[in-house]
């Protein structure tokens, strides 16, 4: 197997060496720099497997080849060295794409750790996932993550974007709004797939018990601990720790989360001491973090780490134009669970009933709206009535143009001609008037050979829209 190149930067000749013998034993092949415009000259000449740069440079700052490396669209990982204690340099690196960060002086096993890593060479070989409660299906993984919103749209976007890096990321949103499976897709979608994903609900530990729960504990460290014990961070070594609702933790614990984070290594309860932890993490809360900061519930250092990149959870209310395709797809799931055939479908106005809820609990609460519904209408539609949704809390604390846009009738178009209302109308008159806007929306889309602006246009109604009605009648791309 061809060896790695890396390219050091470094303007001390002392440490440049240092770091450069150190790689070589690893097996690396070597380049160094003392510049950015050095670095700059070796980047353009020929390409590395990873940079490693301090950030405070004759000519600049390391953070100048980080942003070169970006705008050129070059694949090397970039690592960061940077003087101790500067927490702002390490988090406006991290910001501009660097893989992870080292802080002066250097500890060299930390050194190699970090650049294994970075290469994919030190993960521990894959297990089984480990967690404090059961692994969420793959189906429901992928599930609050449909839609075409724009909201959605930007956290697909983003979740692309940070599972590259060691980056931390705050996940924030409202609860039931899927948090868990936005950093379930974020190592999914990164280099450490394939180790561990630890999920720990914070909230859910009793506080004199987070310590050993974090980081473990020796045997006879106190009454019950008959054995040795890994705790969630040795747990999720080479992979990705989730810190779930990370605003519940008490001060005195946010205090040691801290130090791990910072100098990456555990401690155990009656240890002396301390083992070094490979961990991503990824931290979510549905509370305003700035404000638990400034009510002083929440240490403002440990935020700053944590909230290198933050990632909003749009509530359901804000994409109803994803309702259908939501809706669809957790029929689906339930109906298969249930073993029932054919799957039920909502009628349109049951869609228009959820559409005009604003779903405090969110997905969630749509999940067990959903799952109710469908052992209550016993057939293949499900009405507005199956619901359960009193009146009282429709369109609570809703604007109308929060759904409005939803909900414009079809026009009567050309596409619409031959098609004319039976002599006596059916008893079932909503799924009557489904199959009637499922035929002019089918003939418009195939006069227009399935180009969705053109045939929205034809009927006067917009891209989003003919998407939301070609979800909710569950029309394909291509259905003939």
């Amino acid at each position: 197997m061809t060896a790695a190149r890396l390219l050091v930067v470094d303007d001390e000749p002392d440490l440049r060496t240092l770091y450069e013998l150190t790689l070589l034993r690893e097996g690396y092949e070597i380049d160094s720099a003392g510049s950015v415009a050095e670095a700059l000259a070796l980047l353009q000449a020929g390409r590395y497997s990873a940079v490693i740069t301090d950030m405070k440079l004759p000519d600049g700052s390391g953070l100048a080849l980080l942003r070169w490396l970006e705008q050129a669209g070059r694949p090397e990982k970039a690592l960061v060295i940077t003087a101790f204690g500067s927490a702002e340099n390490a988090v406006e690196a991290l910001k501009a794409g660097a893989y992870d960060y080292l802080t002066k002086p250097v500890d060299l096993r930390q050194f190699r750790l970090v650049v294994g890593s970075a290469l994919g060479r030190v993960a521990p070989e894959p297990v089984p996932v480990v967690e404090d409660a059961a692994p969420a299906p793959a189906a429901a993984t992928a599930l609050r993550l449909v839609g075409e919103s724009p909201a959605i749209r930007a956290v697909r976007s983003l979740i692309d974007k940070v599972a590259r890096s060691m980056a931390p990321v705050l996940v924030q949103g409202e609860s039931g709004t899927g948090k868990e499976l936005v950093a379930r897709a974020i190592h999914e979608h990164g280099a450490r797939v394939k180790q561990r994903f630890v999920a720990v609900n914070c909230g859910a530990i009793p506080e004199n018990l987070l310590e050993a729960e974090f980081f473990g504990y020796r045997k006879g460290a106190f009454t019950g601990a008959n054995e040795d014990r890994e705790g969630f961070f040795q747990a999720a070594d080479g992979g990705t720790l989730f810190l779930d609702e990370i605003g519940d933790l008490p001060l005195a614990m946010q205090s040691k989360l801290l130090r791990v984070i910072q100098e990456r290594s555990v401690r155990p309860v009656g240890a002396t001491a301390e083992s070094p932890v490979n961990v991503r993490i990824l931290s979510a809360t549905h509370k305003d973090l700035g404000a638990e900061v400034a009510a002083g519930r929440f240490r403002q250092d440990l935020f700053y780490r944590l909230n290198v990149i933050q990632i909003r959870v749009p509530p359901l209310r804000e994409r109803l134009e994803d309702l259908g395709l939501i809706s669809n797809r957790v029929l689906a799931r339930i109906a298969q669970d249930a073993g029932v055939s054919p799957t039920p479908r909502l009628t349109a106005g049951a869609l228009q009933t959820l559409s005009r809820y604003a779903f405090p609990g969110n997905v969630r609460e749509l999940e067990n709206l959903l799952h109710r519904a469908l052992a209550l209408a016993g057939g293949e539609w499900i009405d507005a009535d199956d619901l359960g949704l009193p009146d009282a809390l429709l369109d609570e604390g809703r604007s109308e143009s929060q759904f409005a846009a939803l909900d414009t009738p079809l026009p009567v178009a050309p596409v619409s001609e031959g098609l004319s209302l039976p002599e006596q109308l059916p008893s079932d008159l909503a799924r009557y008037l489904d199959e009637v806007e499922r035929a002019i929306l089918l003939r418009a889309l195939e006069q227009h050979r399935f180009n969705r602006t053109a045939a929205a246009a034809s009927l006067g109604l917009s891209l989003r829209q003919i998407r939301y009605r070609m979800a909710r009648l569950a029309i394909s791309a291509g259905e003939s």
